[in-house]
């Protein structure tokens, strides 16, 4: 455990949904999903890099990429996905591709569009380190939602109200 890590039960409790504060409902439950979604991102970013050797934004490419047919994805619509400029995408891509983890294709029927599609490589990456880091995430949102929260991820998190798993063995 970091440093940082241990004064986590230092910190204040995460506010209620339950609200008594001036905002309404709808906002406090996205400052929530905010707050849980940046301590998830916080905790991946090492293990990501640790893992699969690739940034964080590319590991977002890669996950979107993993949940597509075999076929991929168009640049403009991960772009799109991930409210990301197009030319910051071709600059991650072009990362990914140079290290054998992506594909990229002219579409057919459209010369300026390009898919983009993962490698077997990365599919082989991706499912070495799944279980690490599901792990992650189940880990880092455990330590920062309530009893409340965390029956209502649990509808979106499979397995987030499971003790965590022990590391696969490689």
């Amino acid at each position: 455990m970091s440093a940082r890590d241990e004064h986590l039960d230092d910190q204040p409790t995460c506010p209620s949904a339950g609200g008594g504060g001036l905002l309404p409902a709808e906002l406090r439950a996205w400052m929530l999903l905010l707050a849980a979604t940046g301590a998830v991102e916080q905790r991946l970013r090492t293990v990501v890099k640790e893992s699969l050797d690739v940034s964080h934004d590319e590991f977002l490419i890669l996950c979107l990429l993993a949940e597509q047919p075999r076929g991929g994805l168009r640049m403009t619509r991960i772009a799109e996905l991930l409210g990301r400029p197009k030319t910051r995408l071709t600059y991650q891509i072009a990362c990914l591709q140079r290290t054998g983890l992506v594909t990229r294709e002219s579409a057919c029927g459209d010369r300026r569009g390009i898919v983009v599609a993962l490698t077997d490589k990365a599919r082989r990456l991706l499912q070495e380190a799944s279980g690490v880091l599901a792990d992650t995430v189940r880990e880092a949102l455990s330590r920062f939602v309530g009893p409340e929260q965390r029956e209502a991820l649990s509808a979106l998190v499979p397995d987030f109200a499971d003790e965590p798993r022990q590391p696969q063995e490689p």
